[in-house]
């Protein structure tokens, strides 16, 4: 629980590997937090982590995107290990090429599971413990790319469009609990996952990100941009004729 001057003390990273996952947990961690739950297939090596450097105790939790039956189970471990959860990063997902996913549709759907099913039933369990606990916050990890989905990747802009909706919902949902939902739209981040598309106007690193996230945890925000330009940008970009739209798309 948040201690006497509102300081995080829990964090949950679903998508323990997450770049950007990380770079938030660290950026937390670096403002107070000191209990921190790293979730991914697999598990990860929680000593050897930034969070477990900076002085936090770090644990690992085995976490399935694709086994939404687990995925209670998943935020019951996590709360028998650090107690109520201040905040969960819900960061992870796949972004894979588009080319291939039209050469192979079985991939297509399956990162579209990874992308917007997985964080569906992550999302409500987490939602339902937040709920009982009265507090915390739920950071979804969203996308520019879901604003107005084009051409070159809308396997996965679509997938993110779906979970941005989900996420605003489910904020809405949340509305009067004492909890909430922050939805993140980043621009381009290079990180691993984003290592073979090319660079795109008004890139942003991942502790970019962090530090919005950080910003919008204490402003109470529902949503932030990083970066900040973004926004503007893309309100008109909502607005442009669908045959320049797709124009831009090539």
């Amino acid at each position: 629980m948040r201690d006497s001057v509102g300081t995080v003390r829990t964090v949950l990273l679903l998508g323990g590997r997450s770049e950007i996952g990380l770079a938030i947990v660290e950026r937390l961690v670096r403002e107070g937090a000191r209990e921190v739950v790293l979730a991914a297939r697999g598990g990860v090596e929680a000593s050897s982590s930034a969070p477990a450097a900076l002085g936090a105790t770090v644990h690992s939790l085995e976490f399935d995107a694709t086994a939404p039956d687990t995925h209670t189970a998943t935020v019951k471990e996590a709360v028998a290990l650090v107690g109520d959860l201040d905040v969960v990063v819900d960061a992870f997902g796949v972004l894979g090429d588009q080319a291939g996913y039209e050469a192979d549709p079985a991939s297509a759907a399956r990162a579209a599971a990874v992308n917007y099913t997985g964080h569906v039933s992550a999302g409500l369990a987490v939602a339902a413990r937040l709920r009982e606990q009265g507090h915390g916050a739920l950071v979804v990890l969203s996308s520019v790319a879901g604003v107005r989905v084009r051409r070159f990747n809308f396997v996965y802009g679509s997938a993110k469009a779906g979970l941005d909706g989900f996420a605003q919902g489910l904020a809405d949902s949340l509305h009067g609990s004492g909890a909430r939902v922050l939805v993140v739209r980043p621009g381009y981040v290079p990180t691993r996952m984003s290592a073979h598309v090319d660079p795109a106007p008004f890139p942003a690193t991942p502790g970019q990100v962090a530090d919005a996230v950080s910003a919008g945890l204490r402003s109470g925000a529902t949503t932030v941009w990083a970066p900040r330009v973004l926004q503007p940008l893309f309100a008109g970009m909502r607005l442009m004729p669908r045959p320049l739209w797709r124009r831009l798309g090539r």
